[in-house]
Formats: C-alpha cells, sequence, structure tokens
C-alpha cells in the first residue's frame, strides 16, 4: 500500500522560534531531564478510534474529515486496510504507545462469534505492525 502521508515528513522538534506547523515547539524526545529523557517521561499513547474512526463531526453536523483511504465500508476489509495507515502516522508523529476502546477497530458482526472473528483478524494484523514498528498498546 502507498503511503497515506506522502508528502508529510516525521514530525521533529524544532523549538519554540519555529513557524512550521508541523513541528515540535517545546516537546523535544531526546531531552534528557531528571537523568530521562522526554520520551520515556510522556508516553504518548494515540487514541486509535479518535484519529483513524471519527469523523470530525458533532451530533448536529456532517463529518469534516477527508479520509482518501476509507472506502465508506464498516467491513473487515477497510478495518485491515487501516492498521498501516494508523502506524504511518504513528511514526511520523514519533508516538510508541497506541488504545483503543474495548474492540473499535474491528466491525461488529451480526453474532458475538461473528464479532470476536472480525476482531482476531484485525488484531493478527495489528501484532504484525507492532512487530514490525516496535509500536505497542499502552
Amino acid at each position: 500500500m502507498p503511503q497515506a502521508f506522502p508528502s508529510i515528513n516525521p514530525i521533529a522538534f524544532e523549538g519554540p522560534a519555529s513557524r512550521n506547523p508541523l513541528a515540535f515547539k517545546h516537546y523535544d524526545a531526546a531531552e534528557r531531564i531528571e537523568g530521562k529523557s522526554m520520551r520515556d517521561h510522556f508516553r504518548f499513547a494515540i487514541a486509535y478510534w479518535h484519529t483513524m474512526r471519527g469523523m470530525g463531526q458533532d451530533i448536529f453536523g456532517q463529518p469534516t474529515m477527508d479520509r482518501p483511504w476509507e472506502d465508506g465500508s464498516d467491513s473487515v476489509e477497510m478495518a485491515i486496510k487501516r492498521v498501516p495507515v494508523f502506524f504511518e502516522f504513528l511514526e511520523k508523529i514519533g508516538a510508541d504507545f497506541y488504545c483503543f476502546h474495548d474492540r473499535d477497530v474491528a466491525p461488529e458482526g451480526a453474532t458475538l462469534k461473528e464479532s470476536s472473528r472480525n476482531l482476531d483478524r484485525v488484531v493478527d494484523v495489528l501484532e504484525k505492525h507492532q512487530k514490525d514498528s516496535g509500536k505497542r498498546l499502552l
């Protein structure tokens, strides 16, 4: 799959004077404080649903986010397609961890058995990406 964010470089620390909207102004992952890096002090976790599933709408409005990788379905195939996009995002933002609500990484099925099977399929893909990237659940 091609990159979802090909024109975005990994977000770097550039300091408070930076005019770059895609730069850290105060968070320097490598800066050491009391013997630990900021990366170790602040174990940021990106919430899967809010990053990949929420479409930027409130109860009165329409979605405000365009996600070109989305096909409009709530299928297992679409859930699997989101995984590499999410891990690319984690890499570019420099986050080592992620989290998700009870099971929002996979669609509900018609039965509990089908729902569990859907979740198992997506978790297998998540685990592979975790292993390949070093990113993990918080």
